[in-house]
């Protein structure tokens, strides 16, 4: 028997939306061939939707939602706009949010093991299931979820952006401090802030953006008519680097509503308004597609191969 290993399941499972059991039966019965492994699978009717898995799935949505106080972003692919924005590819997104919200798997894996909704089998047995109905090429992508405090979630444009922030808040109720986690939300969604406050910024960020700006800054200063002391730089530096948080960091950037204002100091004008305490924790934002390359098709090419009996 040809020998196979763990990832090579992965990529069966991935290339066909199959569960990982019987794609451990496949590669088994195949001596470990994938593309024989494909053809097993699809001869036993569970790998209809293969022929669909070679394609790049960059659209879809982006759903976040918050019940009984556990908050859970997920983001589910599909190959265009037009299937993302169908009943059948929202109803799924729904299902999966619900999934994560209530059974808070650990990871990709545990939440494909659990049962999905109304189907009496599992979401990596579904799957296969959905792309049939949809037509489409599906990857659950990535989830994130909050068990703890109050989150706050938001979607941008009918899920290309979701965010969750999440807040300890003190002696407030936590329906008080929803227009203000919807203002961090929104924040968040437009500026894309790297990290939630400058005490985040680890310290190798923190020593290579140094180095830039001193490197920089001697630069400058070679250049200079009127060249400065060295500590005059370093000055320069810290300066640079207090532009680089403000730039990059949730809590020190201005505050979008209200110009002069940082994020920091709204949130501590908010929370002495109400009477507490408030203290921004993280969060996550999803945009969809990110980083996902985009197959860019030769129409001509696929139509001739179609003609030519190529495909």
């Amino acid at each position: 028997m040809g020998a196979f290993t763990a990832l090579d399941v992965k990529k069966l499972r991935e290339m066909t939306n199959v569960g990982m059991m019987d794609c451990k039966k496949a590669l088994t019965a195949s001596e470990g061939d994938m593309d024989k492994a494909v053809e097993w699978l699809r001869e036993k009717g569970l790998a209809a939707a293969a022929k669909k898995s070679g394609r790049i799935a960059a659209e879809g949505a982006v759903c976040a939602k918050v019940a009984d106080g556990i908050g859970a972003i997920v983001e589910v692919n599909c190959e265009t706009d037009f299937a993302a924005g169908s009943d059948k590819f929202k109803e799924l997104l729904g299902d999966i949010t619900n999934v994560v919200l209530t059974e808070k798997p650990a990871d990709l894996d545990a939440l494909m093991a659990c049962t999905y909704p109304g189907a009496g089998k599992s979401v990596a047995e579904t799957l296969p299931d959905k792309v049939l109905v949809i037509g489409e090429n599906i990857k659950i992508r990535r989830f994130a979820t909050y068990t703890d405090g109050v989150t706050v979630p938001y979607i941008h444009m009918g899920g290309r952006i979701g965010v969750l922030v999440n807040m300890t808040v003190e002696g407030i109720a936590p329906e008080a401090v929803t227009e203000l986690g919807k203002d961090l939300c929104m924040q968040v969604a437009a500026m894309n802030p790297t990290f939630c406050d400058r005490a985040d910024v680890d310290e190798a960020t923190m020593a290579k953006e140094k180095e830039i700006q001193m490197t920089l800054a001697l630069n400058e200063n070679a250049a200079s008519d009127r060249p400065k002391p060295q500590n005059i730089i370093e000055k320069m530096v810290m300066g640079r680097m207090s532009k680089y948080y403000e730039e990059n960091c949730l809590m020190q950037m201005e505050f979008v509503k209200e110009k002069g204002v940082s994020v920091e100091q709204h949130v501590a004008a908010v929370a002495k308004e109400l009477g507490g305490g408030v203290k921004v924790n993280s969060f996550v934002r999803f945009e969809k597609g990110e980083g996902i390359e985009k197959r860019v098709d030769d129409f001509a090419a696929e139509v001739a191969a179609q003609i030519a009996g190529t495909k």
